[in-house]
């Protein structure tokens, strides 16, 4: 049924049970997993820098060096579940747009991404990367849901 399947990352404790989702299926599937992570370059644009003084510690490396340990311990933990083929990639650009082109550009199936239940109010305010995937992807999103302490 699946063949490839996307888990974008954002490091962050809130995707643990969509990991743990998006291995699970992988390996019922015998299917690729992807895992990718997003530098957000509006992050990255806004910040100053003026606390660095070198230009290899600024915010854009650590933003990277936090994907490559994202992406490799999700990596790590699929294939010690079984899973035998993980893809992990780390792009700069806006998460939403970029999840979207990575969708269409590897052909992916199922796309599991974590959702932190948050009050209507804070959704209206800003939204979420996942909730514009969901809406613009023609290709199914799974959303799991993690409670925010």
């Amino acid at each position: 049924m699946y063949d490839n399947i996307l888990l974008p990352t954002d490091g962050s404790e809130g995707v643990e049970r969509a990991t743990d989702h998006a291995i699970e299926t992988a390996e019922r599937y015998d299917a690729a997993l992807h895992v990718l992570y997003v530098v957000d370059s509006d992050v990255v644009n806004a910040y100053s820098g003026d606390e660095f003084v070198h230009e290899f510690e600024g915010v854009e490396q650590t933003l990277e060096d936090t994907g490559l340990e994202a992406v490799g311990d999700i990596a790590e933990r699929a294939a010690s579940a079984g899973v035998d083929e993980v893809v992990t990639e780390v792009v700069h650009g806006d998460p939403h747009e970029e999840i979207l082109r990575y969708i269409g550009d590897e052909d992916i199936d199922l796309t599991v991404m974590g959702s932190k239940e948050r009050s209507g109010d804070y959704r209206r305010m800003l939204g979420s990367v996942t909730e514009r995937v969901a809406r613009g992807s023609s290709r199914p999103v799974t959303i799991v849901k993690t409670s925010v302490a």
